[in-house]
């Protein structure tokens, strides 16, 4: 039998026996969110289990993750960041990286899985209906109140898991949110999850995974959306690495 093709049974393989932690992980971090959420209303208690539930998928998932720049982050500061998005592990890696407490700006979908819903809820992620204008428009005016009153938030300014290697066009209202909100944006770069699990897709390949957080890029120096848009763009761009960790056509290798 070919490589190519043993790669693929084993991949598939792989991702079912993933997604069997990855449900009965997501059970028991969801519930002890949940309860954490009524201990303790500053939600440290809750971000730590998000950040048990990440680490631990991607423990399960043989995910060795190498981060850099967390020396641009100031202690007790509040971000925007602002990530690139090509697979499921993105949530995964983000969670269990970055820090502080912060929230996602994420689909609606989402929050009507039963009780991941409510636990990403009382993380404090803030739900955004992409078909319903007014509705978006609330949501990013909610997302910007918390990022006011000291909570971090992570967007995808791509809008969607992307399909390929090349970032999409930046959507404009979460940059209208972060003018709002008033505080840095921070570009981060997460390299090598569009091997580890393409967009739907069952299939888990193990392997490493790069996170890049860039300097802050603030708000107030710039006029429009579009021109602090294209900030971001270009320093996230300059970070990412849609070949990492194989190289130029070593994905298949």
């Amino acid at each position: 039998m070919p490589m190519s093709q043993l790669r693929e049974k084993f991949s598939l393989a792989f991702g079912l026996w993933f997604h069997f932690w990855l449900v009965l992980i997501t059970i028991i971090c969801g519930i002890a969110a949940i309860c954490a959420s009524f201990l303790d209303r500053t939600g440290s208690l809750v971000q730590r289990v998000a950040w048990s539930w990440g680490r631990s998928l991607l423990w399960v998932g043989r995910i060795p993750v190498q981060v850099q720049g967390l020396e641009n982050l100031a202690p007790g500061q509040n971000y925007v960041f602002a990530a690139n998005h090509r697979s499921n592990f993105d949530i995964y890696v983000l969670l269990g990286y970055l820090p502080g407490i912060f929230a996602f700006v994420a689909k609606k979908s989402l929050f009507q899985i039963p009780l991941f819903g409510q636990a990403i809820r009382r993380l404090g992620c803030v739900p955004v209906d992409r078909d319903n204008i007014q509705q978006a428009i609330h949501c990013l005016n909610e997302a910007a109140a918390k990022i006011r009153d000291g909570k971090s938030m992570i967007i995808f300014p791509e809008g969607t898991r992307a399909t390929t290697a090349e970032l999409l066009p930046f959507k404009k209202g979460v940059f209208i949110m972060a003018l709002k909100a008033g505080q840095p944006v921070v570009p981060v770069a997460v390299n090598g999850t569009r091997f580890v699990q393409p967009r739907s897709s069952l299939r888990v390949r193990p392997g490493k995974v790069q996170v890049v957080v860039c300097s802050p890029i603030f708000p107030q120096n710039f006029r429009r959306k579009e021109e602090l848009m294209a900030a971001v763009q270009q320093s996230l761009a300059a970070a990412y690495d849609p070949d990492f960790p194989y190289g130029p056509g070593g994905a298949h290798g």
